[in-house]
């Protein structure tokens, strides 16, 4: 029952162990990562809580209008499309750039990994393969980390994407004028 209920620190062991391999750079990766979902899970909230009572009172001061077909109504109609379109479209260029960061870090990682080995050839020469190691696990590791964010970053960035393109052209057809 006890190994259920692990101390805290001893659940955070295997990731320091990562981070430790995998150097700064990992760090830096994490920050741009942490950065991204808190992004995500912000415009998640927005899209399936907060959007939803916008959009019903966009509707309902469209259909208690009177006049829907006037120059004057198309622009209140316009401007109320242009501010959902806004408000959906919050964030995502930012999470498209963070997602882009990401592998550009992991290359980051392996440049500097590979200074690592070379510095370890040049002081201890190519003989002692674990010091080797040490700096081929620092280059690839980023590498790979940074690779796995980013396409998991994609995955999401399109589907939040598509969502707010689809709930953007439901709410342009809620707000059609009667005839």
């Amino acid at each position: 029952m006890e190994s259920f209920f692990m101390p805290f620190h001893q659940l955070l062991l295997p990731l320091s162990h990562f981070m430790a391999q995998g150097g700064t750079v990992l760090w830096w990766l994490a920050a741009v990562v942490g950065l991204n979902w808190l992004l995500v899970i912000e415009r998640l909230i927005y899209l399936f809580f907060h959007f939803p009572k916008q959009k019903q009172r966009w509707i309902q001061a469209w259909t208690e209008r009177d006049d829907q077909s006037s120059w004057y109504a198309r622009s209140i109609r316009e401007g109320w499309l242009g501010q959902a379109h806004n408000a959906l479209h919050q964030n995502l260029n930012f999470i498209k750039v963070l997602v882009s960061i990401c592998p550009m870090l992991g290359l980051l990682g392996t440049v500097t990994g590979m200074i690592s080995v070379f510095d370890v050839m040049a002081d201890q020469g190519s003989s002692n393969p674990k010091l080797m190691a040490s700096g081929i696990s620092l280059a690839t590791l980023p590498t790979m980390a940074g690779m796995v964010a980013a396409l998991v970053g994609m995955f999401i960035y399109a589907r939040l994407y598509k969502k707010c393109q689809w709930l953007e052209m439901k709410l342009e057809k809620s707000l059609r004028s009667r005839l």
